[in-house]
């Protein structure tokens, strides 16, 4: 059964109200996992950083109680019930610790520190609060918005499991939501290809433009290539384009529901944008399963002229 979801209802799972809209949208959903898959897909490549913003300071700090006068009461219920378990025995000393450290990291990147509170200790979070704090703003930005996400799904879990018990106990001869691959792979309406990718300029604090990218798909009789040894097969084109002034590319591949499983390889020509770097190229080798075929790769390059670092985002 097809479910309908209000744009408050989406605000209580992220704060930011573009986000919220463009789930609207989308919907209505046959279940989770079509939606999540459209949540990934507004949050990383539809909506932008000011929407990142308002969903982040939507949060109470780690550490707080959110505000009884909260303009919306159903997100700051659902914070504090996500940090309730790691700050429920924590001494007024820890808590003094965390709200310093609170202070800088905000003072340092321009927003609150986001983690995904569910099961950490208060320990936990300190820690990660201290290590992420020596990152550059550009770097921490990718990393709060991932944890934005994170939360956001789990949210959108809970919503879904109340409104499926609504539907059951006010109409017991419904059928359940379908949760079969066939079922899902009907509702999923992607508006991106399955894979994307950015490039951000941490030098300039910046989207890196004119970024050419290659996307390549291996073909041969192994699985794919291991690492030091590619023989058995060879690379075939999937796709080439270049990074806008938002430092994403364009389609580097048809939009398709299901990406065929196999292994890919996305490669950026650095040496054009930044003549004489150290890498001249850069290359990024990944997998795609079965299972995961109706999933969203987004692979964002973070550069400097003399070092480059990745990691994936879903």
């Amino acid at each position: 059964m097809a479910m309908e979801i209000g744009e408050d209802e989406w605000k209580v799972c992220c704060g930011s109200s573009d986000f919220a809209k463009l789930m609207v949208d989308s919907d209505p959903f046959e279940s989770l996992e079509p939606a999540v898959h459209t949540a990934r897909d507004i949050w990383f490549n539809l909506v932008n950083v000011t929407a990142w913003l308002e969903a982040f300071s939507a949060h109470p700090q780690i550490g707080d109680t959110p505000s009884p006068s909260s303009t919306n009461s159903g997100f700051a219920r659902r914070s504090e019930a996500e940090q309730s378990t790691a700050f429920a025995t924590t001494s007024s000393k820890a808590l003094k610790e965390l709200a310093d450290w609170n202070v800088r990291y905000k003072k340092k990147f321009g927003f609150i520190f986001i983690i995904c509170a569910s099961g950490k200790t208060h320990t936990e979070m300190l820690a990660a609060l201290k290590e992420r704090y020596e990152n550059r703003p550009i770097v921490e930005l990718e990393i709060a918005a991932t944890e934005q996400m994170k939360i956001t799904e789990l949210r959108m879990a809970k919503l879904f499991s109340d409104k499926a018990r609504v539907v059951s106990e006010t109409d017991s001869s419904s059928s359940p939501i379908s949760t079969t691959p066939q079922a899902e792979s009907k509702a999923i309406k992607r508006s991106r290809p399955p894979i994307t990718t950015h490039v951000l300029d941490v030098s300039r604090g910046a989207p890196a433009a004119g970024v050419e990218v290659h996307l390549e798909v291996w073909s041969g009789t192994t699985n794919g290539p291991s690492f030091g040894h590619g023989g058995g097969g060879v690379w075939s084109s999937v796709g080439t384009s270049a990074t806008d002034k938002d430092g994403r590319s364009g389609p580097l591949m048809d939009l398709v529901e299901a990406l065929n499983p196999g292994t890919y390889r996305i490669s950026f020509n650095t040496a054009k944008y930044c003549p004489g770097c150290f890498f001249p190229y850069v290359s990024i080798v990944f997998l795609v399963t079965e299972s995961q075929k109706f999933e969203h790769f987004h692979v964002p390059l973070l550069l400097a002229p003399f070092s480059f670092s990745t990691y994936r985002g879903s």
